[in-house]
């Protein structure tokens, strides 16, 4: 879950019209007004300098930008990337403003560092905010909250075709089961997925509800937050390719950095910081050889070192204004050798 946002105006069909289709979904920015995550934090670990160049990978309402963006200073420049058309409203609202040099690019974050990468763009730090943007949620019609009753959508572009409707009225309900397990680590998986099969079709977020809520024992739909929550998070996920585009996207980001660049990502499940932690981890590693060798053989290096040791977390005050950023994660690391291989070992 991104930053929050307030002063959204939602356009809802009038008394007696249909529901507004998911080809026809739109949100409309009434306010400047976004409260990003962590902003403070991610900003004091990404130290940007004037000058230097900075790639938002999740743009959203800007919050971040805006911050980056103020450091920046006439001669640095801030690449924005989101590949939800709602987005590119705000983006250009902060251009107009910008002190530093801006550029947008309406795609997926994982498509949008390949074309950066392959035009040698080097970046001296690039970070991410994972996951559904607030105003995404509180865009009622497009259908990503079980708080309100909507056409199930959950596109973050709805450009694109496959629908939350395709995949609980289309695909076969061991697949269902499998995306509820691995991207919900939901543990009543099969019962929720064979009670959406037996109630098709679903039209809208209330009637997925009620399928969750039949599909688990009784017992379990009390207590520990919504019980639709994991099966929402699970049906997005594999609508939009959120892992998927995480697995492509670190390496790519990391691989256009220099030397004393930095990566950061902040990340609102286990699902996705697990990802960001393990990749992190892994390019801090040195040596891998077994322990019983008395000398280091495979040559290995660490090309980053963590700047967060653990990872960072949202303050009580922070929680208590944007209760949505209680389960945020933030992790950062600085590239401090390319090719992480001595040359004796090669």
């Amino acid at each position: 879950m991104r930053a929050a946002a307030s002063a959204l105006r939602v356009e809802m069909p009038r008394a007696g019209a249909a529901s507004p289709s998911p080809e026809r979904a739109t949100l409309v920015l009434m306010s400047r007004e976004h409260e990003p995550v962590m902003a403070a934090e991610l900003t004091e670990l990404l130290a940007p300098r004037p000058g230097e160049v900075a790639v938002d990978c999740t743009f959203g309402g800007g919050g971040h930008a805006e911050r980056i963006a103020a450091e920046l200073g006439p001669t640095g420049t801030l690449i924005c990337i989101d590949r939800d058309p709602a987005a590119e409203a705000r983006y250009e609202e902060l251009a107009a403003a910008a002190p530093c040099r801006t550029r947008f690019l309406g795609t997926d974050f994982a498509a949008g560092l390949r074309a950066l990468a392959g035009e040698g763009m080097t970046p001296d730090m690039v970070y991410m905010d994972l996951g559904i943007s607030s105003m995404q949620v509180d865009a009622m019609e497009r259908g990503f909250s079980y708080s309100y009753d909507a056409p199930l959508d959950m596109r973050m572009d709805t450009r694109q075709r496959l629908s939350a409707g395709d995949v609980v009225n289309e695909w076969p309900e061991s697949r269902i089961a499998q995306v509820l397990r691995r991207f919900g680590e939901e543990r009543y998986a099969g019962g929720i997925a064979r009670e959406i099969v037996r109630r098709r079709p679903l039209r809208t977020t209330s009637e997925l509800v009620a399928a969750v809520k039949a599909g688990m024992p009784a017992s379990a739909r009390f207590g520990g937050g919504h019980p639709a929550k994991r099966t929402f998070q699970a049906i997005r996920i594999a609508v939009n390719g959120e892992l998927d585009s995480i697995d492509d996207a670190l390496p790519t980001a990391w691989s256009m950095l220099p030397v004393g660049g930095r990566l950061a990502a902040i990340s609102f499940h286990s699902l996705e910081d697990r990802r960001v932690k393990r990749f992190m981890a892994g390019l801090a590693q040195g040596c891998v050889c077994p322990p019983e060798l008395p000398v280091c053989a495979c040559g290995r290096v660490p090309e980053a070192e963590l700047l967060t040791r653990r990872a960072v977390a949202p303050g009580p005050d922070e929680i208590a204004a944007n209760p949505r950023s209680k389960s945020a994660h933030l992790r950062a690391a600085v590239k401090v050798a390319e090719n992480a291989v001595t040359e004796g070992a090669r």
